[in-house]
C-alpha cells in the first residue's frame, strides 16, 4: 500500500459525480435559501491551524510544525484501512488556466462527508482527463476520531482528519500548489488581485494591476471586490481573491473559480456591497451561516460562528471576465490592522516591502484563531500556508521586486488611527483609487523612512495623522516600541538579506 502515492484508490469510490449526484449524497444536510442557494452547518468552523503539521522530509521554517514521515505514513496507512471499508467520493478539477499555472487536483473524502465535495467541486475548474494522475491528492476523512492535517509536499498529497471545515480542503491543495510553484522559481502568494482602469494625471486610460495581502477578515475581499464608483470607460476588473502565483516577470497566475468569503455583517452598511449582491446568486453556497425562518441569511447573527462563510463563484461578480491572471503587477498592497501609530498609507521602498512581508502584520479573526481575535499577529506573506524557510520567500520576493522596478508598494492600515478614529472601507477604497490615479502627494517620514501622504484627494489627512492624538513622548515611546518589535521578529528567519533586517535598527 503506497499512502503517498498521488495514484491512490480505494474499492468502494463513486468517481467524479454529477452535480445532482452530488447533491443527492448531501441534500439531508442542506438547508434551501430564499435565493435559492445551500447552506450547510459544519461541526468545526474554523481551519485547525494548531493541528497542522509538514512532513520532515524537507526543511521546513520556524512557523510550520514538522511531523516525522515515520509517524505520517503509519497514520495513513491506519487511514487506508479504514477507507478499505468505507464508500468514498473522488472528485478531479483543475487549479489554474492551464497556461501560466495548471494543477489536476483530485479530493478524496468519505460519502458521509459528501457536501465536502460538492462544495469544493465549486471552487476550481473543469480538470478536461479526469484519468490523468493529478499533481495534488487530499484525502479527507472528517470522521476521523483525532483532528490532524498533514502534508508531505514532496508527494504532492495531504490527509486532513477529523475536522468537518470546508477551508482544510480548499487550503490544502493552494498550499501544495505554492511549494511546487516555489520549486519552479516562482513564488505563491494568499493575495487578492485587481485591474483599476481610471484616468491618469494625463487624462489617459491606463490599466493598474494590483496585488493585496491579507489575513482573512482584514478586508482583503471587500477592497478587491470595491468597484470604487467608476463608471464609463473606467472600471475594475477582479481577478482572484485568494491565492496567485506570480513570476519574476511581474506576471501573476490565478488559481481559483470561486471566492470563498466571510459573511460575517454583509449588507449592514452597503446595500450595494459587490460581495453582498454576489452572495445573492442561486450557485452560493453557504457555510455556518444563521438562516431566518424563510431561509434569509442573518449575516449578523454570530450564534454558529463568527466565520460564517460563503463560496460564490467568479461570474457572479460584476467586475469579473473570463480571465483570472493578472498580465503585470504596478502596485503591491500589504493590508494591516493597527490602532494607533500607523498611518493610513505608506509607500514603501523594495527593502521596505520586503520588511512589511516578513512582518504580515495585522490581527487574529475568527479564520485563525477564535480564542484570539483581534489581538495583534504576525504571519510571513500573511500566508499562513508557507512551506520551507520563511526567509527565502523574503529574499525571492526582494529580488522580484528589484527585477521590476516599475511595481510600488505600500502599507494599508484599515483599523483605526489614535485608538479612535476608524479609517473606513470607503477611505480605504479611495486610496487605491489615487494611488491608480497617481495623484497622492508623499513625503519621507522621519521615524520610518517609507513615504507618508501629504494630500489625498477626497480626505482630510489631518484628522488621521498619527502623530495629532499623541503627546509627543508618548508617541516617540510607541515608535521605539514598535521598532523594537519589528527588529525582534525579523532577527529571527536567519538567511534575511541584511538590506531587510538592519531596517529597524
Amino acid at each position: 500500500m503506497e499512502c503517498f502515492s498521488r495514484e491512490m484508490s480505494f474499492p468502494d469510490v463513486l468517481e467524479n459525480p454529477d452535480d445532482d449526484s452530488l447533491y443527492r449524497l448531501c441534500s439531508h444536510e442542506a438547508q434551501e435559501t430564499v435565493y435559492g442557494s445551500t447552506c450547510f452547518v459544519t461541526r468545526v468552523r474554523n481551519r485547525s491551524a494548531r493541528d497542522t503539521y509538514v512532513v520532515d522530509s524537507v526543511e521546513l521554517g520556524r512557523r510550520q510544525q514538522p511531523i516525522a514521515e515515520s509517524r505520517a505514513r503509519e497514520i495513513a496507512v491506519q487511514v487506508h484501512e479504514y477507507l478499505d471499508g468505507e464508500p468514498v467520493v473522488r472528485v478531479d478539477r483543475r487549479m489554474g488556466n492551464g497556461n501560466a499555472m495548471g494543477a489536476h487536483c483530485r479530493l478524496f473524502v468519505t460519502q458521509l462527508h459528501a457536501r465536502l465535495a460538492y462544495m469544493w467541486k465549486r471552487s476550481l475548474f473543469p480538470p478536461g482527463d479526469h484519468s490523468k494522475t493529478p499533481d495534488f491528492v487530499s484525502v479527507y476523512v472528517p470522521e476521523w476520531p483525532e483532528r490532524l492535517i498533514f502534508v508531505h509536499p514532496d508527494a504532492g498529497v495531504t490527509y486532513i482528519l477529523g475536522t468537518d471545515y470546508f477551508g482544510e480542503a480548499k487550503k490544502s491543495f493552494l498550499r501544495m500548489a505554492m511549494y511546487r510553484e516555489k520549486l519552479r522559481g516562482r513564488l505563491g502568494f494568499h493575495a487578492a488581485s485587481k485591474i483599476i482602469r481610471v484616468s491618469d494625471a494625463n487624462g489617459e486610460i491606463r490599466d493598474n494591476g494590483f496585488l493585496i495581502f491579507g489575513l482573512s477578515g482584514t478586508g482583503k475581499t471587500t477592497l478587491t471586490t470595491h468597484n470604487h464608483g467608476l463608471e464609463g470607460d473606467e472600471r475594475v476588473l477582479v481577478r482572484q481573491d485568494d491565492v496567485v502565483i506570480m513570476e519574476e516577470t511581474g506576471y501573476c497566475a490565478g488559481t481559483e473559480n470561486g471566492f470563498f468569503i466571510k459573511t460575517d455583517g454583509l449588507g449592514n452598511d452597503r446595500p450595494d456591497d459587490p460581495i453582498y449582491l454576489a452572495a445573492q446568486s442561486a450557485r452560493a453556497i453557504f457555510e455556518n451561516v444563521t438562516l431566518d425562518e424563510r431561509g434569509v441569511p442573518e449575516f449578523s447573527d454570530t450564534k454558529l460562528t463568527a466565520n460564517g462563510r460563503a463560496i460564490i463563484p467568479r461570474n457572479a461578480f460584476a467586475c469579473t471576465d473570463e480571465d483570472i491572471d493578472l498580465p503585470a503587477v504596478q502596485n503591491l498592497v500589504f493590508i494591516t490592522r493597527r490602532n494607533d501609530i500607523l498611518p493610513p498609507v505608506a509607500r514603501l521602498t523594495p527593502e521596505q516591502a520586503a520588511a512589511y512581508f516578513m512582518l504580515g502584520e495585522s490581527v487574529e479573526t475568527s479564520a485563525g484563531d477564535p480564542s484570539s481575535i483581534g489581538q495583534a499577529r504576525r504571519e510571513v506573506g500573511t500566508n499562513p500556508f508557507i512551506i520551507g524557510p520563511e526567509a527565502e520567500e523574503g529574499n525571492r520576493f526582494l529580488r522580484f521586486l528589484r527585477i521590476n522596478p516599475s511595481i510600488d508598494c505600500y502599507l494599508l492600515n484599515t483599523g483605526a488611527v489614535g485608538d479612535t478614529v476608524k479609517i473606513s472601507v470607503q477611505d480605504s477604497a479611495n486610496i487605491l483609487e489615487q494611488i491608480a490615479r497617481g495623484t497622492i502627494r508623499w513625503v519621507i517620514d522621519d521615524d520610518w523612512g517609507y513615504e507618508v501622504p501629504v494630500g489625498i484627494r477626497g480626505m482630510d489627512l489631518d484628522a488621521i495623522r498619527p502623530q495629532n492624538y499623541y503627546e509627543p513622548a508618548d508617541y516617540s515611546r510607541r515608535v521605539n516600541a514598535l521598532r523594537r518589535e519589528r527588529r525582534d521578529w525579523l532577527s529571527a528567519f536567519l538567511g534575511l538579506n541584511p538590506a531587510v533586517t538592519c531596517l529597524f535598527e
